[in-house]
């Protein structure tokens, strides 16, 4: 059974008029949240601060849950050709290795059966 009230989504569309509508008339959070029955004291100065930061599309976005703190997920394209290149490069550094050591292996174990 579900407890308390869910929490109201707004579309984009909406977010955009509000916005609008708040710098048109210059009103407050306050004066916008009473005038569109916006509950939520913290939605209006973000909606306010992610349309002037990313435009009015930024409104359409669906930003729920935590944001990520790890990785970036995009890297600079060069970065990212230097990491693959020196990647191949210790592979193939590492395959030579091996190559190496079971040469060096191979001619103990023939000297050891001359003896």
């Amino acid at each position: 059974m579900p407890k308390g009230k869910p929490n109201k989504r707004y579309t984009g569309e909406f977010k955009q008029m509000v916005i609008e509508t708040m710098h048109r008339e210059k009103l407050s959070h306050k004066e916008v949240e009473r005038q569109f029955e916006i509950t939520s004291h913290s939605c209006v100065p973000n909606w306010e601060r992610i349309y002037l930061t990313e435009g009015a599309e930024g409104l359409y976005e669906e930003r729920r849950g935590r944001s990520s703190k790890g990785r970036p997920t995009q890297m600079p394209k060069k970065v990212e050709e230097d990491l693959l290149a020196e990647v191949q490069r210790l592979r193939a550094e590492n395959a030579y290795l091996k190559k190496l050591k079971a040469l060096v292996l191979e001619e103990e174990r023939q000297s050891r059966r001359r003896k």
